[in-house]
């Protein structure tokens, strides 16, 4: 899918493409591929002579390869965006190409983003600059709000993760937290975990990506003074994601603790129900024994009186153990 995207009185106006006829009416500062065709690479190389590199979104692109200058005055920057998806959330690949020497827009400069699933980020963004006038002014202007974007998609995941988490510690707290609820509340706790993660590596991903932008000196004073305040924010949220780590370590140790406790109840119930046999089964070895006159025989009564000792010896332990408070 090839979308563009131009500006009209201040505001991003965004148009699908679907040849290369459409593409070469319209000087747009922002090219949006998502899962591009070949067909449609090739009306990006034949209009602005740009050529997609087949590694743009590869995942196992070496770190110091993401952020580089071409000779031609092109940054190339690769970084990672967060979707929060709540079955399985997993980051995406996204490779910019900012294009500042086109000769058709040498003031604003044409930004080209390449990505294989749709990014939330990008969907904030347009939806802002819609409603925004003036919100943009350029292409590196839109680079900066998608990190910022970004920055802000972040924060808002990890209010839902501070949310998510205050559910499952009323459940772990109330006391009573049986195998069953331990499970869910331990599965609960650890998408929530794995969520955090992916927030403090998206959010490290964004810093050297904003980092890079102002070593580049490609920003204006205006933008280099936004960037510091996208740095800034994401500073905020490293607090954020170690302190939500250390919350989730307590509940994890909590629900794992009420766990074994329900364990112990099981052992405990075990426990006494062999100490209190034991009597019972010394009378019941006692009266096995091959005496020369067996009391069974020798007495009618016999029988009966051997049960009621055993039965008794069995109540009288569990009456102590009662008393002593180790039944409950």
């Amino acid at each position: 899918m090839l979308n563009i995207f131009t500006l009209a009185n201040g505001r991003l106006v965004q148009e699908e493409i679907e040849s290369l006829e459409e593409l070469s009416r319209f000087q747009p500062i922002w090219v949006d591929l998502e899962s591009p065709t070949p067909e449609e690479k090739r009306w990006i190389k034949q209009h602005y002579g740009l050529s997609i590199p087949e590694d743009a979104m590869d995942e196992d692109i070496e770190e110091s390869a993401r952020f580089y200058e071409e000779d031609n005055g092109e940054l190339h920057i690769r970084s990672d965006f967060l979707i929060d998806d709540h079955e399985q959330p997993r980051g995406v690949r996204v490779a910019f190409i900012l294009n500042l020497v086109n000769d058709e827009l040498k003031s604003k400069g044409v930004l080209f983003s390449i990505h294989d699933a749709d990014v939330p980020v990008f969907r904030l963004l347009r939806l802002r600059a819609r409603r925004a006038p003036g919100l943009i002014t350029d292409a590196r202007e839109v680079l900066l709000k998608l990190f910022d974007a970004d920055a802000e998609y972040s924060a808002d995941t990890l209010e839902g993760i501070y949310d998510e988490l205050e559910l499952a510690g009323k459940k772990v707290l109330s006391g009573n937290v049986t195998d069953a609820l331990a499970g869910e509340v331990l599965g609960a706790i650890a998408r929530q975990e794995d969520l955090n993660g992916r927030i403090r590596r998206n959010v490290m991903d964004t810093r050297r990506a904003v980092s890079f932008m102002m070593r580049s000196k490609m920003l204006n004073a205006e933008q280099f003074e936004e960037a510091r305040q996208i740095l800034r924010d994401i500073d905020s949220l490293d607090s954020h994601t170690a302190f939500l780590f250390d919350k989730i370590n307590f509940l994890m140790d909590a629900t794992v603790g009420f766990i074994n406790i329900n364990q112990n109840k099981i052992i405990k119930i075990f426990s006494v129900a062999s100490v209190a046999l034991l009597p019972p089964t010394l009378i019941a070895s006692v009266y096995g024994m091959n005496f020369r006159a067996m009391p069974e025989l020798e007495w009618e009564f016999g029988y009966v009186y051997a049960i009621g000792v055993m039965i008794a010896s069995a109540i009288v332990p569990m009456l102590y153990f009662r008393k002593r408070g180790w039944l409950k």
